[in-house]
């Protein structure tokens, strides 16, 4: 074959290459895989399984290096204290800093009373914190029984009995259900507290219609918690809004039916 015959084969088998690559890299959908469409390499599509067979994708997954998890320090020690003026003092923030605690808030919850701020511990009964007074309050002895106990008491023939202490403060239902006569010191304040704070003990409880019936008549809402958080309450709102508007009746954390 003469030189110019072969230039001509020569250039249309370069036509024909050039036309099937180019054709081979239209078919391809991700264009960022021309290197391998160059190399001749062949692409298999990896395909999601929510997508139609019309749209495929080249996934090109990237090996990640996880690090070690770091250890924990040895020391604790994390050098000198700043001394910088930036710091932000949290007892600055306090609005409560110079306000004082009500001589009845309370330090302590015992199981059988509690321990006042003015250093006066109520023992074998509940607390009714009134007006700024302290009141020993015993909602499961009613009022001719205690009287009866006194004058026993007082003649030395007194024998505690189980219905001294094991009068239920809770009626079938669960709730909480004490005799009217056991608010007898919120029926004679004067001006009424505008909340009343009720610890049912241990554990919250529900208060009985009747029961939230008599002090919703006096005027006065009610808050029902356990008597630990219905102590740190009392605490917080007698700082905040004073001992007057803000009383507290309290069971014994020991307390059991």
């Amino acid at each position: 074959m003469s030189p110019p015959s072969q230039i001509a084969a020569s250039k249309i088998s370069i036509a024909m290459y050039s036309r099937a690559l180019s054709r081979h890299i239209a078919s391809l959908e991700c264009r960022r895989c021309f290197h391998q469409a160059l190399s001749l390499r062949k692409l298999v599509p990896i395909e999601s399984p929510r997508s139609s067979p019309s749209s495929v994708r080249c996934y090109h997954a990237t090996q990640t290096v996880e690090a070690p998890p770091s250890a924990a320090p040895r020391s604790k020690d994390r050098g000198p204290p700043s001394k910088e003026d930036t710091q932000t003092d949290f007892d600055a923030m306090n609005i409560f800093s110079n306000t004082p605690t009500p001589t009845t808030a309370i330090d302590a919850c015992l199981d059988d009373g509690f321990a006042l701020n003015s250093g006066v511990k109520i023992k074998g009964g509940g607390a009714l914190l009134v007006g700024g007074e302290a009141f020993k309050w015993r909602p499961w002895a009613g009022e001719e029984q205690q009287e009866e106990n006194i004058a026993s008491k007082e003649i030395g023939t007194h024998q505690q009995s189980p219905q001294d202490v094991r009068r239920k403060i809770r009626n079938h239902k669960g709730q909480f259900d004490v005799d009217r006569q056991s608010w007898g010191v919120l029926d004679l304040v004067w001006p009424k507290p505008d909340l009343l704070i009720l610890g049912t003990g241990p554990s919250i409880a529900p208060v009985s219609a009747n029961t939230r019936r008599h002090i919703r008549d006096l005027g006065i809402r009610l808050e029902v918690q356990d008597t630990r958080n219905a102590a740190a309450q009392f605490n917080l709102l007698a700082t905040e809004r004073g001992v007057q508007q803000v009383a507290a009746a309290l069971i014994p954390i020991g307390w059991r039916e």
